[in-house]
């Protein structure tokens, strides 16, 4: 999801890589000044207030699961 300047938004299944540009079939919708935008903005600052800053320390003090966990994830990542 982007916004600019609370007139323009673009909403989809859009990453900014590579594959997702070049090589992959995405779908996204461009909106330009509907009323809309102020729900997509409300609900970004929504998500960004649960949010929480990582760091190199929060990521050494992880919980062993979680550590696994992403041990696995990076094997099978490019699977993906």
């Amino acid at each position: 999801m982007f916004i600019s300047d609370d007139r323009k938004g673009v909403v989809g299944t859009i990453n900014l890589d590579y594959r997702s540009l070049y090589h992959h079939f995405e779908c996204g919708t461009y909106l330009y000044q509907t009323p809309c935008i102020n729900d997509m903005e409300s609900d970004y600052e929504a998500t960004l207030a649960k949010c929480r800053e990582v760091t190199k320390e929060s990521v050494r003090n992880e919980k062993l699961f979680y550590k696994v966990m992403e041990s696995l994830m990076k094997i099978i990542a490019p699977l993906m």
